[in-house]
């Protein structure tokens, strides 16, 4: 070990002394760090926005070579709790992964209570499919979780026109059912055999099943498949997918992003109590609905660089959340792309690491 790591890694272990519990490995497992995770090398923050907090970083490498993000950000004064309730979906542009990405336009606002969209628009996910560009996106009505759903915005190019959903594209589960609180967190395959899988998040509101030590609003994911980019997408019965929590100590899952590769499917995500709350998880599976035991997929902000004491307004401070892979046009993965408290302006932004 360098000299250099020695003093940070030590420095860390003195400073969990008087973390919350929830920072600890709580299942006390012994993760495997995926190839992913050997492959990051760190490069910077992107998208420093004076007076606004940026978060839910979504690449796409366009025809022409250039990298567009679609990324969400709301006004500073709301604090970090702004995205529930006045975050806009923006785009911005940069001749590469790892050069400067300019901001070129808001794509997706509130508009209005009497719209399922009407109070923010959030979690931005673009993809290019079937020769057009679908942006699946969160949204809801009241600024409560309780309204969050996904939708799907479809446009020819990506400087078109991305206009708002007229409807939801998923909606939440009964009353009772595991999903019922909510669909959000969209993560999307167009898988070879032609289907539509549609990955989501949800978690229940009521007790799900106490007698399977079950908890209320324990994040799982779900899936739904359709058999057009539009739908209808049809949630699998097999659903929760992704379920952590008959590991304990409400282990859960969030943020994934799903992509096909290898002739499988991989998730990267940020892990929920798993094995601890400041680092990401890898997972694959060959249909989508069994998944392998999960890998580390990323490390805790300190690893790679170090920052200032914590702000007292940030509150998630230390970690990486919402990671998205950008994908070459053979759809391998080149860079990761992350958010995370902090930088210039003690709010938030992303961050880039190569995938070497």
């Amino acid at each position: 070990m360098r000299r250099k790591d020695f003093l940070i890694s030590s420095a860390l272990a003195g400073i969990t002394l008087f973390l919350p519990d929830w920072s600890l490995a709580s299942n006390q497992k012994d993760p495997k760090l995926s190839k992913l995770a050997k492959r990051l090398k760190p490069l910077h923050r992107i998208l420093e926005l004076e007076g606004y907090y940026v978060w839910c970083c979504s690449p796409i490498l366009a025809d022409d070579g250039k990298v567009h993000v679609f990324y969400s950000r709301w006004d500073a004064k709301k604090g970090m709790g702004g995205w529930i309730n006045g975050s806009e979906i923006c785009q911005a542009v940069a001749d590469g992964p790892e050069a400067e990405f300019k901001h070129l336009r808001v794509v997706l606002k509130p508009r209005g209570t009497e719209f399922w969209d009407g109070t923010t628009c959030h979690n931005p996910l673009i993809k290019k499919v079937d020769g057009k560009y679908a942006l699946f996106y969160m949204g809801n009505h009241n600024g409560k979780t309780s309204t969050k759903l996904i939708g799907l915005s479809i446009a020819d190019d990506l400087l078109g026109e991305f206009k708002h959903a007229e409807k939801p594209l998923l909606q939440a589960g009964k009353l009772g059912s595991w999903d019922d609180h909510c669909t959000t967190n969209p993560a999307f395959v167009k898988h070879p055999n032609g289907k539509y899988y549609l990955f989501y998040k949800s978690w229940n509101t009521a007790d799900y099943d106490q007698s399977k030590d079950q908890i209320r609003g324990n994040r799982k994911y779900g899936l739904a498949i359709a058999d057009a980019l539009e739908g209808p997408y049809i949630k699998t019965s097999e659903n929760p997918v992704i379920d952590f929590s008959s590991k304990g100590n409400n282990a859960q899952i969030e943020d994934a992003y799903i992509w096909w590769e290898h002739h499988q499917f991989n998730v990267v995500a940020r892990d929920m109590g798993y094995y601890d709350h400041l680092r990401g998880i890898y997972m694959n599976s060959k249909d989508g609905l069994n998944w392998s035991q999960p890998e580390r997929a990323f490390e805790e902000v300190a690893h790679y660089f170090q920052q200032p004491p914590a702000p007292s307004n940030l509150k998630k401070y230390g970690r990486f959340e919402r990671p998205q892979l950008l994908l070459n046009h053979k759809g391998k993965p080149t860079h990761l792309f992350v958010t995370t408290q902090g930088g210039a302006f003690k709010t938030s932004s992303p961050f880039v690491f190569k995938i070497s």
